[in-house]
């Protein structure tokens, strides 16, 4: 158990910046131009790293690149995408991103998340949009024990809320509603 008192540790991530791409990532020519900029363009449902740091897959038009260079991430895909059918856009201050470590993360998460999120559905390098305590969220994997997930800033608190109660002993089998 952690020193607060849950089975897991919940805390803000240490991520500088967000910048979101959407673009279609079946065209070769948008995923060579990407490429060009330091951004790989992961599996679906996976992460992967690049020159502007990592790279969230989240649906088939949509990347969201976690980098200490914001300013120089968009100028650099704006200038590679530039004449494509594309958007990149800073999300740093629309969005809060929180580490969750432990080994009871995925139980805790499955009280509120409507997807397997066991260790051969969800290995790590993983990534998924879902809902999770009545929030639209984006989940993702490092390690057996070191998970992210983001949501909109507006709803950090609830967020956060939500996982210490349902982290909490006693909490076992219970929904994590609060």
């Amino acid at each position: 158990m952690s020193e607060s008192g849950t089975y897991i540790v919940v805390e803000p991530a240490t991520v500088s910046g967000m910048v979101t791409v959407r673009a279609d990532l079946a065209d070769p020519v948008v995923v060579s131009a990407l490429g060009d900029g330091g951004v790989p363009v992961p599996a679906p449902l996976a992460l992967a790293e690049g020159e502007a740091g990592s790279v969230l897959w989240m649906s088939p038009d949509e990347l969201l690149i976690l980098t200490g260079d914001v300013a120089g991430c968009s100028e650099r895909l704006g200038a590679v995408l530039h004449g494509h059918h594309a958007m990149v856009l800073d999300v740093s201050d629309a969005r809060l991103v929180f580490d969750l470590t432990g080994d009871a993360v995925a139980e805790v998460l499955a009280k509120g998340a409507p997807c397997d999120l066991s260790p051969a559905a969800f290995p790590p390098g993983t990534v998924r949009r879902t809902h999770l305590g009545g929030l639209a969220v984006a989940i993702w994997r490092l390690t057996e024990t070191h998970w992210q997930i983001t949501c909109f800033r507006s709803f950090a608190h609830h967020l956060h809320a939500w996982l210490t109660e349902t982290a909490r002993p006693g909490s076992e089998g219970r929904s994590g509603l609060v």
